[in-house]
C-alpha cells in the first residue's frame, strides 16, 4: 500500500493502460466481445477508487506547492524527467476525469455494436492519456500526454461515430494538430533559451524554468518579442481546444457526430485541457503576456458565450445545440481567467467543472433519446413528458442546471465569474465608464440567452400533446440509465449548496497565480475573501 500510495499519479495513469492490455489478450485468446466492456467498467471503477486516496490528509506537500510528486530521470541526452504531482488546480480535473469514465462506459453499453475491443480499449488509452495531461509537471511529457488524448478521441469520432464521422474526425484531428505543433516549437524554444540565459543547459521541467523566471536567471526580455511569440504559441494550442472563438469550428461537428461516451469525455474532460493549460502555462510562465493580451481574450470570450448562445438558438438538432452551448459556456470560463480576480479565477475552475457534470449529463441524454428514436431532431419530437416521466423530469433538472438556477452547480461558477469581472482591473476605467463593468453585463446577456434557448427546446420535445406516432411507444429510462445519471444529479445539487470543499482546495493555488500576474505588474494584489456574510449566501 506505501508503494501505491508513493506512486499513486503513476498507478493512475497505468491502470487504463494494463485494461487495455487485459482486454486485447481476452480478445486474441477468447475471440469474444461481450464481456470486455465488464473489464473496461472494472478498470475504470478501479481508477476512480484509487483516485480517491488523492484526499488523503497525509500526503506531503514538496517545496514546489505538488503533492504525490515524482521526479526521475526520463532522457538524460535532453534533461528531460518524468515529473508529475497534483495540486489544487489539478486535484478536482484528475477526480473528474475518473468519475466520468465509469458513466461514459455505462452509457455505451448497449449502443456499441461493431468492433467493441477495440472501442473499449480507445476509452482507456484516453483516460490515461488525460490524467497524463493534468498531472505533468516537464514541459515534454505534457506534451506527449496531449498529443496522446488527441490519437483515441480521432479514432472513437471516425469510427463510430455519424454519418459524417470522418469530416469531423478529420477536422478535429487538424485542428488540434496545428495548435500542438506550435506548441511544441514554444516548448523547445523555451528548452535553448533557459540553456543560452543560466547556462545549465536545456531542461523541460516546469518549476525550474518557473524558479528561473522569479529569481532573475531567465527573463524573455532578453530577446526581442521572445515571450509575445512563446506566448501565442501556447495559448493558440489552448484555445483550439477550450475552444475560443473564432477557432471552435472543429467542436460542433465532433460533438454532433461523435457517439455517446464520446461526446461525454470531450465535453467534460478534453476542453478542460485548454482552460488548464493557459492557467498552468500560460498564466505562469507569462504573466506579463497574460497581462497584455488579457482584453483579447475577454473580447473573445464574450463573443463566443453571445454567438454561442445565438447559435444555440437556432439549431434544428438537440446534440448540436448543446454542442454549441457549449461554446458559450466556456466563454465564462476564459472570461473569469482573465479577470485575475480571485473570485473570477475560482469561478472558472469551478465553472469547469460544472461544465463537465451538466453538458456531460446532457450528452448522455440526448444520447438516450437517440438510442429510441435514432433521430435527434426538436421537429421530431413533442409531448415526451407525456410518455417518458422519468427522463423528462432528469433532462429538466440538468437544463436548469445549465442556465444557472440557484442552488445548483451552474449558478455558483457564473456568479463568481460575474462578480470577478466586476471587481476587476484588468480593463480601463475612464471618467464616464468602466469597461470591466461593460464586460461583465454583456457576458451577462448569454445567461439569458441560454434560458431561452434551453427552455425553447425543453418546451418543443417534451410539453404539449404526443404529435409523433413513433413517440408513443417510448420506453422510458432503464434502471442503468437511471443510475448513471443519479451520480450527476447528486453532485449539480451538492455543488450548487455546499460549493465551499471545491472552493477550499483550490484557494491556495488560484491565489499564488493571481499572485504571480499581478505582483509582475508591480500591483496590489485584490483581497477577495471567501467568508460567508450569512448562512444562505455565504457558501455562494
Amino acid at each position: 500500500m506505501d508503494y501505491i500510495f508513493e506512486n499513486l499519479l503513476t498507478v493512475l495513469i497505468l491502470l487504463p493502460v494494463a485494461g487495455a492490455a487485459l482486454t486485447l489478450a481476452y480478445h486474441m485468446v477468447t475471440k469474444q466481445e461481450e464481456q470486455i466492456k465488464w473489464v473496461t467498467l472494472g478498470f475504470t471503477l478501479l481508477n476512480f477508487l484509487v483516485s480517491l486516496v488523492l484526499f488523503s490528509k497525509s500526503a506531503v506537500v514538496g517545496a514546489s506547492g505538488f503533492s504525490f510528486e515524482q521526479n526521475v530521470p526520463w532522457i538524460r541526452s535532453i534533461n528531460t524527467n518524468y515529473h508529475i504531482g497534483v495540486d489544487g488546480l489539478s486535484f478536482w480535473l484528475v477526480i473528474l476525469t475518473t468519475f466520468i469514465m465509469p458513466i461514459a462506459v455505462l452509457s455505451s453499453w448497449n449502443a456499441v455494436e461493431k468492433r467493441k475491443t477495440a472501442f473499449y480499449v480507445f476509452l482507456l488509452l484516453l483516460e490515461s492519456a488525460m490524467i497524463g495531461v493534468f498531472v505533468s509537471l516537464d514541459l515534454l511529457v505534457f506534451y506527449l500526454f496531449f498529443e496522446a488524448s488527441l490519437v483515441p478521441m480521432f479514432f472513437l469520432i471516425g469510427i463510430w461515430g455519424g454519418d459524417n464521422r470522418i469530416y469531423a474526425a478529420v477536422k478535429f484531428f487538424v485542428f488540434t494538430m496545428f495548435g500542438s505543433l506550435l506548441m511544441l516549437a514554444a516548448i523547445i524554444a523555451l528548452y535553448y533559451i533557459y540553456a543560452d540565459q543560466t547556462g545549465l543547459g536545456g531542461t523541460f521541467d516546469l518549476t525550474v524554468i518557473l524558479t528561473a523566471l522569479k529569481n532573475g536567471s531567465l527573463s524573455f526580455s532578453k530577446i526581442s518579442q521572445a515571450g509575445t511569440l512563446l506566448f501565442w504559441a501556447f495559448a493558440i494550442a489552448f484555445m483550439i481546444k477550450v475552444p475560443v472563438f473564432p477557432l471552435h469550428t472543429w467542436l460542433p461537428d465532433a460533438h454532433t457526430e461523435a457517439p455517446t461516451a464520446g461526446s461525454v469525455i470531450l465535453a467534460a474532460v478534453l476542453l478542460k485541457m485548454g482552460t488548464y493549460g493557459l492557467m498552468r502555462f500560460n498564466f505562469t510562465l507569462f504573466p506579463d503576456q497574460s497581462r497584455e493580451f488579457a482584453m483579447v481574450f475577454i473580447i473573445l470570450a464574450i463573443i463566443g458565450i453571445i454567438y454561442g448562445a445565438l447559435v444555440a438558438m437556432v439549431q434544428p438538432d438537440v446534440k448540436r445545440l448543446v454542442a454549441y452551448s457549449s461554446v458559450a459556456h466556456m466563454g465564462f470560463v476564459i472570461l473569469g481567467m482573465f479577470s485575475f480576480t480571485e473570485l473570477g479565477m475560482q469561478g472558472a475552475l469551478y465553472q469547469m467543472l460544472n461544465h463537465g457534470v451538466t453538458t456531460g449529463a446532457l450528452f448522455l441524454l440526448v444520447g438516450f433519446i437517440y438510442e429510441r428514436r435514432h433521430t435527434r431532431a426538436i421537429t421530431e419530437f413533442g409531448g415526451i413528458a407525456n410518455v417518458m416521466p422519468i427522463y423528462a423530469t432528469i433532462f429538466i433538472i440538468t437544463t436548469m442546471a445549465s442556465i444557472g438556477l440557484p442552488f445548483l452547480n451552474g449558478f455558483v461558477g457564473e456568479f463568481l465569474i460575474m462578480v470577478g469581472m466586476f471587481q476587476s482591473q484588468v480593463l480601463a476605467v475612464t471618467a464616464t465608464v468602466n469597461w470591466n463593468y461593460v464586460s461583465a453585463m454583456l457576458a451577462g446577456t448569454g445567461v439569458i440567452f441560454a434560458a431561452v434557448y434551453m427552455l425553447w427546446m425543453a418546451q418543443r420535445v417534451f410539453f404539449g400533446k404526443v404529435t409523433n406516432a413513433k413517440n408513443k411507444r417510448l420506453v422510458d429510462l432503464s434502471w442503468r440509465e437511471i443510475g448513471l445519471m443519479l451520480p450527476l444529479l447528486a453532485l449539480m445539487v451538492y455543488m450548487g449548496v455546499f460549493p465551499k470543499p471545491f472552493l477550499k482546495r483550490s484557494d491556495e493555488v488560484i491565489k499564488s497565480i493571481q499572485a504571480r500576474i499581478m505582483q509582475q505588474a508591480g500591483g496590489t494584489i485584490e483581497k477577495t475573501e471567501l467568508k460567508p456574510q450569512s448562512p444562505a449566501e455565504g457558501e455562494k
